[in-house]
């Protein structure tokens, strides 16, 4: 038994130093064996042109040199920053069959649903400036908009609404342009800002514009989200079906009047307030103030374990 055990001992040795024998070989490759594994290993490719590139049916002239190193900008930091675009294909899956249906409702081009995603990456974020929403609307402009805006309720939380109100927008901007690209650039610098530097630089179109860096760059974030949700594996996004994000179910409750108490509101419902908030954002607080009876719709999910 001793014996054996000894054996085992000198074995369980020689193991070990030859493991430390290969992990310092390993450490102490040659620059030129080091190389020739990095590149075996490791690749970044840059990005095929694409052909045929519009934005809302609009040309866009990639053989342009100028044209194609902004959108090539924005197709390599939107290819490779993986995590983020795969977020943005997923939520796409539950989102744009909600804002869909109301661009097209409002003769809005699909395409705009991509300037939803480079806004906020359909999510409720606030910015710096204070804008919210999916579409990122200041205060000021939410109400101009017909958005409710106060301590208790911000319909630039309301898919819905604010997408409603985007279209308001947006088809305001095309009568004053008469082109959707221009009509874009408007929504993020403002029709008055975008104007004035159509008229100051006596040009016509967005791609002839000298602009600020974040309107400079828009459009061309626009296409780039665009290219890739519409082609993702062609850009490496391997994504099943059972891996997207979905609209879950949910019923809806109209209201008239005010609801003092919405902890008690949702055991009525059988719901928890989490719930309730998740799937209704634009409630602040803990109740609804109603003092004008207007309506209000409340979504409540079928199934309350969600």
């Amino acid at each position: 038994m001793k014996s054996n055990l000894s054996s085992m001992n000198i074995f369980i040795v020689i193991l070990a130093l030859a493991y430390l024998f290969i992990s310092f070989t390993n450490s102490k490759l040659d620059d030129k064996t080091y190389k020739n594994e990095f590149i075996n290993k490791y690749a970044v490719f840059s990005i095929i042109k694409p052909k045929n590139v519009d934005f809302a049916g609009e040309k866009v002239d990639v053989n342009s040199n100028n044209l194609w190193e902004r959108f090539d900008k924005e197709l390599l930091k939107n290819t490779y920053w993986q995590s983020n675009t795969m977020l943005y294909i997923k939520r796409a899956n539950k989102y744009f069959p909600i804002i869909e249906p109301i661009l097209k409702k409002n003769n809005i081009p699909e395409d705009f649903k991509y300037l939803a995603v480079i806004e906020s990456g359909l999510e409720n974020v606030t910015s710096p400036s204070g804008a919210k929403g999916f579409w990122q609307f200041l205060k000021s402009t939410a109400k101009e908009y017909n958005l409710e805006v106060n301590y208790a309720v911000d319909e630039r939380y309301n898919l819905e609404k604010s997408t409603q109100a985007a279209c308001d927008y947006l088809n305001e901007a095309f009568a004053k342009f008469n082109s959707w690209t221009l009509a874009a650039a408007a929504f993020n610098m403002g029709m008055n800002g975008l104007q004035k530097a159509l008229d100051n630089q006596k040009v016509e179109n967005y791609y002839d514009l000298h602009l600020n860096s974040e309107t400079s760059r828009y459009v061309f974030r626009i296409l780039a989200v665009k290219e890739i949700l519409q082609n993702p594996q062609k850009y490496g996004f391997i994504i099943r079906k059972q891996d997207m994000y979905f609209i879950e179910k949910y019923y809806v409750v109209e209201i008239d009047s005010t609801i003092h108490n919405l902890y008690e509101f949702c055991e009525n419902y059988s719901i928890n307030y989490q719930q309730l908030k998740k799937y209704n954002p634009w409630l602040l607080i803990s109740k609804l103030p109603d003092e004008s009876r207007k309506k209000y719709f409340l979504k409540i999910p079928t199934n309350a374990s969600n």
